[in-house]
């Protein structure tokens, strides 16, 4: 196999939503590199220093979005899309999290269950393990949401799911959409946890039948619904290689000068998780520390940044000690609305993505 490297960030941590209960402890957290390349026959990309005996996915990787309506309004679309091909079937999700989704398909009336080690709840129908082919699981809808881009070779673990399958039934994935990622200048979105970073023409050339396709959440993300029986080894690309837009660091270049010459006014990072690590150790590398990291998720609330240390706070408690006008960088600006209200519209907000059309 031949590559070419696109993109290269080093020194990052390796679990960007791993939280924890000491600034020490997060701190000393471990870092890895990320040096994307493409596979020049495939055309997949991928970290080819990515190391996955470096990740450790446990009760404390906290990575759960629903405690936003914008997020629970993109999990009502991605119900509405499964359920057009999977509503009365049997159905598997492959990487539940801390099941939110799951149990919201069952509030649906879905048959569906569920297996992740991060898995902290009671609900029988869920497995606190990882996936493995020697389960004995199968359905006739297998749910793959935000998992393969975590996956060290993603093609043999798809191969084990439609051999565990019995090479059948219908599967919805849904990643990152690499595409995004280049058009907004997505800096924030290139991490050690994500190995993978797809395209929708990677899945044209891995699926010989896709049901449906396109992309949701503000076309941050890919979705597609496909035959597992359809799997294959990847068509030989035909495309153009991949390259990284020459102005890809421009949002954060931007975000630095800003926050550094910010005339006395504090800077406040909106959103504690992957996009708000990345920033966080990117400003302290610029020499510069965040006054606050918000975030709504309970689970975060009081603990640790993976890199940097810094403690996250609930928007009541870190609102509290900042003025108007004041700098929020707000992480993901699909967030925008809902953090200016529920901030009152009394400080400057920043999003971090730069968009070139």
């Amino acid at each position: 196999m031949s590559f070419h490297e696109i993109f290269r960030s080093e020194g990052l941590p390796v679990l960007q939503n791993k939280m924890y209960s000491s600034a020490a402890a997060a701190i000393a957290s471990p870092r890895g590199n990320v040096i994307l390349v493409q596979d020049d026959q495939s055309g997949l990309i991928f970290n080819s220093a990515f190391e996955p005996s470096k990740l450790e996915y446990d009760q404390e990787y906290q990575n759960e979005q629903a405690c936003s309506n914008v997020f629970k309004r993109h999990l009502e679309e991605v119900t509405r899309l499964i359920g057009k091909h999977l509503r009365g079937q049997s159905v598997l999700e492959v990487g539940c999290g801390k099941g939110y989704f799951l149990e919201h398909l069952q509030q649906q009336g879905f048959r569906i269950i569920g297996i992740d080690p991060a898995y902290e709840g009671d609900n029988p129908n869920v497995l606190k393990v990882r996936f493995d082919k020697d389960l004995g699981l199968a359905a006739e809808g297998i749910i793959l949401r935000h998992v393969l881009e975590h996956i060290h070779q993603p093609l043999p673990f798809l191969a084990g799911i439609a051999a565990a399958n019995g090479q059948r039934g219908t599967i919805y994935i849904e990643v990152p959409c690499f595409d995004w990622i280049c058009q907004r200048r997505a800096w924030f979105d290139i991490y050690y946890e994500h190995v993978n970073y797809f395209r929708l023409q990677d899945f044209t050339r891995i699926f010989g039948r896709i049901y449906e396709s396109g992309r949701v959440f503000g076309g941050q993300y890919l979705y597609l619904l496909a035959d597992l029986a359809s799997l294959r080894d990847p068509i030989p690309l035909s495309t153009p290689p991949a390259e990284m837009p020459r102005d890809f660091l421009v949002g954060l270049q931007n975000a630095i000068t800003l926050a550094r010459g910010s005339g006395g006014r504090r800077n406040a990072i909106w959103g504690g998780a992957s996009k708000g690590v990345i920033f966080a150790c990117a400003l302290q590398r610029a020499g510069l520390t965040p006054d606050a990291v918000i975030d709504i998720n309970p689970a975060k609330q009081g603990r640790f940044l993976a890199g940097t240390g810094l403690k996250v706070a609930a928007p009541d408690e870190a609102l509290a000690q900042l003025s108007p006008g004041d700098n929020i960088f707000v992480m993901n600006s699909n967030y925008l609305d809902e953090i200016v209200t529920q901030s009152g519209n009394l400080f400057s907000y920043v999003t971090v993505d730069h968009e070139q059309t």
